[in-house]
């Protein structure tokens, strides 16, 4: 009958899809259960470069003064060699004002066409290109972000040991303000201390997606400006610097602090940019580097759409695989085959529940075991909290990544918690975890 060929030709997609899902499963749990590997880090260097940080900021007049100040006056770093741009884009407040009296440099970009940062980026660099000051490295941050007072020399350690390309640790600055935040947390601060890790040991490219990302300065004068436009600029940006034959690092005590959303509206509004944006870079860039990985035969290619993969697998897990499941009940049920049914149910229910404990509970409290302090935590015991609900969460970025791809995605400004929790940074900075960077592994 038509119906049992349907159900059959459903079963095999179903069986494809599952396939499809589970590889880049799998190589998480790989990158989960290498915990063990020691960290890379960087000779310590006396070569003092010239550094140039970009702050691209929009209405951030609450969070732009202490981000300016506290840079230029916690350094560990001779900030003589340091100059910070704040590049306003379109803004209707004080931030530029903020900015000058924190003490940057202040590039003013007004174009009501334009409300991208990567425009603001380009127009900001280009200016910076044309005072002719010849810096060695660019490290760029978002207005509301904090960092370890040892960050640009850890940087620059990496600079002189030859990397081009290098992204830090991501914490938050506001991780243990609520268990909303604590669970979102720790969601984000597994590709840092986890994946990130293990991709620099295995010698494969880090995902430089995220603030604090250092770039050698000569890329900018090679290309002009900023050549990024998608709305995910910062991974599109990075992912054309790979197919241009630059390596991408990890390192792992610089650690930059930012401000998780703290509500379900803010985590939905960040979510839903994320979404719609890094769907249409993983079109954009799929064949490019499938192509690449078996012509030059560059494993992180593959890895690297191994992980953005799970965008399109977020929108699967909340369409075809609960309309397969209740397809599949409702056809074993209707056709009397209660044993396949029962089994069914029992399956469905032993995938959840290895998902909710292992992919979530055991994956939350490894990272709180592992890397309490640097979530702002002065005992793991404050962040059982954020296990529990880890798991919970997930479910929140599955959903509002689904509703990014099928919507489409705009800016919403967010609200700024970065003044809940700054003690985080003087509890990082007072651990051993910062003190490693003298041997090079």
């Amino acid at each position: 009958m038509w119906y049992e060929i349907l159900y059959q030709v459903l079963t095999i997609i179903n069986n494809i899809i599952l396939i499809i899902i589970g590889i880049p499963f799998i190589l998480q749990i790989i990158y989960m259960l290498l915990f063990w590997l020691k960290k890379r880090t960087y000779k310590k260097s006396d070569k003092l470069n010239r550094v140039c940080i970009v702050i691209p900021a929009r209405n951030e007049e609450d969070v732009i003064y202490d981000t300016v100040k506290e840079l230029k006056t916690k350094q560990t770093y001779n900030m003589d060699y340091v100059d910070i741009y704040v590049i306003v884009d379109n803004t209707t407040d004080n931030t530029a004002q903020r900015a000058i009296e924190a003490g940057a440099k202040v590039i003013i970009h007004n174009d009501p066409n334009t409300h991208q940062v990567s425009y603001a980026l380009d127009y900001g660099i280009k200016e910076i290109l044309k005072t002719g000051i010849k810096y060695d490295y660019l490290i760029r941050f978002d207005a509301d972000n904090h960092c370890n007072n040892e960050f640009i020399s850890l940087m620059n350690d990496a600079y002189n040991s030859g990397i081009k390309i290098a992204r830090p640790y991501e914490s938050a600055i506001n991780l243990t303000q609520s268990k909303y935040t604590k669970a979102c947390g720790l969601y984000y601060i597994f590709d840092s201390r986890f994946s990130s890790r293990v991709r620099e040991k295995l010698h494969l490219d880090a995902h430089v997606n995220g603030p604090g990302a250092m770039f050698a300065f000569e890329i900018f004068e090679k290309i002009g400006g900023y050549d990024a436009t998608s709305i995910c600029e910062d991974t599109e940006f990075y992912f054309l610097r790979m197919l241009e034959g630059y390596k991408c690092h990890f390192v792992e005590d610089a650690v930059v602090y930012e401000d998780l959303p703290s509500t379900f509206k803010d985590t939905y509004a960040r979510n839903r940019r994320l979404g719609g944006g890094n769907i249409r870079l993983f079109g954009k860039y799929f064949f490019k580097f499938i192509w690449r990985s078996i012509k030059e035969l560059r494993f992180s290619y593959i890895e690297n759409l191994l992980t953005f993969i799970f965008i399109p697998i977020c929108l699967i897990l909340c369409t075809w695989l609960p309309a397969y499941y209740i397809y599949d009940l409702i056809y074993l049920g209707l056709n009397g085959m209660w044993d396949q049914f029962n089994m069914t149910l029992m399956i469905i229910g032993f995938c959840l529940l290895v998902l909710f404990m292992f992919a979530g509970i055991f994956q939350g409290a490894l990272l709180v075991i592992l890397d309490y302090k640097k979530m702002g935590a002065k005992k793991r015991r404050e962040l059982i909290s954020g296990v529990i609900l880890f798991p919970f969460y997930s479910v929140i970025y599955i959903v509002t990544i689904s509703i990014g791809i099928v919507t489409k995605p705009k800016w919403i400004k967010v609200n700024r918690n970065a003044h809940i929790n700054k003690n985080i940074i003087e509890e990082d900075n007072n651990s051993s975890e910062n003190n490693n960077n003298n041997e090079n592994k």
